[in-house]
């Protein structure tokens, strides 16, 4: 068995003392509401930027919800980069709150503009509705760069774990389209390929917060049809051609059941062609970007997104 850092450690041992049950037990409404209340638990107060507002914009099926961050100590009229984010949840829980402190990290440290978005969950809103969602706030905010005041020419996309699944499928997307939004992908320990038949499955099935069974519940809540799952626009992995995406910043931690996918997808970008920086943590566990009151590694990880954002940028 690999080694577990002391941090992630700690975390179960907490999550074991208060009782929490795996989401899989649960209905998803129960998995909202649980996820919810472990925030403060698990996320320190969010930080201080210059800028956050919402934002309400047309959608395939409605209303998106944004929210838009400028980092501390940038200017409100100051043309900035953009990053555009998506977060995770398994295309079932989480919301702009449940990432809003990663976001502020992430508009501070890079000194840009965050746009996250609220896109439609599953299982009332099943795929292809998040990609739908992604796909039309990421135009909107490439269509609106002035408003936002915002760089049109440095505009990038991003998200962990379900968000990092759809950022990664804007990217194919926008490859098909011809489009020069993103100019890059930051993929936080992404799921890419939602026929879940890699060797991390086997592997992580108990002892920390995302087992297969619990990833297994998600994706058949997102795309009950099995067959569904091997269309590229949810499994990225499953493109026929990566070459021509966005450069790309690829993030896995070991004791996660997309590890094995994430580190092949990586693979798979710099095979293709594709200029790729991965960063493989394999004692660390499936979504810490959004616990970094009990696990001190998120905030260098999100020093390197930024450093690699800006790099892309410059």
């Amino acid at each position: 068995m690999r080694a577990l850092h002391k941090d992630p450690a700690g975390l179960m041992a907490l999550i074991k003392a208060a009782g929490r049950p795996p989401f899989e037990t649960l209905t998803p409404d129960e998995a909202r509401r649980i996820y919810a209340a472990g925030r403060p638990v698990l996320q320190r107060d969010p930080a201080e930027v210059a800028v956050v507002q919402d934002v309400i914009v047309p959608g395939p099926g409605g209303e998106i919800r944004l929210r838009v961050y400028r980092g501390a100590g940038t200017q409100a009229n100051t043309e900035l980069p953009c990053l555009v984010f998506l977060h995770g949840g398994g295309w079932v829980i989480g919301d702009l709150d449940s990432h809003d402190g990663v976001c502020r990290s992430l508009a501070n440290a890079a000194a840009c503009c965050v746009v996250s978005v609220d896109y439609r969950l599953a299982p009332e809103h099943r795929f292809p509705a998040a990609v739908e969602d992604a796909e039309a706030a990421l135009h909107w905010v490439a269509a609106h760069a002035a408003e936002l005041h915002i760089d049109a020419t440095r505009i990038a996309i991003g998200g962990d774990s379900a968000g990092g699944n759809l950022a990664a499928v804007l990217a194919l997307i926008a490859r098909d389209s011809g489009t020069s939004v993103p100019v890059f992908q930051v993929l936080f320990y992404p799921a890419v390929d939602l026929t879940m038949t890699w060797e991390s499955y086997d592997r992580i099935t108990e002892g920390v917060p995302l087992t297969a069974a619990t990833m297994r519940w998600f994706v058949e809540h997102y795309i009950p049809s099995p067959a569904d799952r091997s269309d590229w626009r949810a499994s990225p992995m499953r493109a026929a051609s990566l070459a021509g995406v966005a450069p790309a910043l690829v993030v896995t931690a070991g004791h996660d059941p997309l590890a094995s996918e994430g580190i092949a997808y990586a693979e798979r970008l710099e095979r293709e062609g594709i200029a790729v920086t991965a960063l493989h943590l394999s004692d660390h566990v499936h979504g810490f970007l959004t616990m970094n009151r009990v696990v001190a590694v998120a905030d260098p990880v999100v020093a390197l997104a930024a450093a690699a954002l800006g790099d892309a940028w410059r």
